[in-house]
């Protein structure tokens, strides 16, 4: 094909887009290696977004990443690209995942991390975080019912200028930042009350100062590691023997007293 005479660029066109279309992905990708390195090929946007598209396709994420971020693309395949772009980065962390699917909050997460170059993205950076009004109102909305009927998520969709599916996908994620917290703060209630000075064995002191009450339970670790002592209490005199200031024992000889009962004292 790329040896006829008189081809025309629009037939490529057209022939790129239905192979795309119909998923026949080797057909397209024998049709693209065929084209001459000429810059009317090579510098085709139409035809370049096929190959990213192809390249996705078949999973070939770096070669994707190098060709959206090394030319900048007619505005009109920015959605497209863009769209690759992140699509491209969810199954990569889904394969880190072991296969897993991505929920919003992760999918969220991915945006974040890889935004999309500015070949692919028109003016400033696109933003995932609503701004400080939108997420008054919605804290607000939050505070009178976590679970909004479809009529109350069209209004806050119009007061905020969001879409009703991203008022839905906020509220579904402060549910579950609220039930996370909840349940970070009950653990670490239990924690702190199994572990007071009150229930703590006065044989266990964790820390490295044993002797001391106040260091119960306060002492970390700087390896994060945690280190336990045992306090072994000092033995007591035996009768008849007094502690002298050095730590020296001395005893003190007791008169004899015979105890049978047979022997008269």
């Amino acid at each position: 094909m790329s040896s006829a005479p008189g081809i025309a660029i629009s037939d490529i066109e057209s022939a790129c887009n239905t192979l795309l279309e119909t998923r026949q992905f080797d057909r397209l990708g024998r049709l693209l290696w065929s084209l001459p390195r000429t810059p009317q090929f090579t510098d085709n946007d139409s035809i370049l977004v096929t190959r990213c598209c192809l390249c996705y396709h078949q999973r070939r994420y770096s070669e994707l990443y190098s060709a959206l971020r090394t030319r900048h693309f007619d505005r009109s395949h920015h959605p497209t690209l863009q769209q690759l772009w992140f699509e491209a980065h969810y199954d990569e962390a889904e394969q880190r995942r072991g296969g897993k699917a991505l929920g919003p909050v992760g999918k969220y997460r991915v945006r974040r991390k890889y935004p999309p170059p500015a070949t692919i993205c028109e003016g400033p950076q696109p933003s995932f975080c609503f701004d400080e009004r939108v997420r008054e109102t919605l804290s607000v909305a939050y505070s009178r019912g976590q679970y909004p009927t479809a009529q109350q998520k069209q209004e806050l969709a119009s007061l905020t200028n969001l879409t009703t599916i991203q008022v839905s996908n906020w509220f579904k994620n402060k549910r579950q930042r609220s039930r996370g917290h909840q349940e970070d703060v009950t653990a670490s209630s239990s924690r702190s009350s199994s572990s007071s000075p009150e229930t703590t064995p006065s044989w266990l002191v964790r820390g490295s100062d044993c002797s001391s009450p106040s260091t119960i339970g306060t002492d970390s670790s700087s390896d994060g590691v945690e280190h336990y002592a045992v306090y072994v209490p000092p033995p007591q005199p035996m009768p008849g023997t007094t502690v002298l200031p050095n730590g020296l024992v001395m005893w003190q000889p007791q008169p004899y007293v015979d105890q049978r009962p047979d022997v008269p004292q």
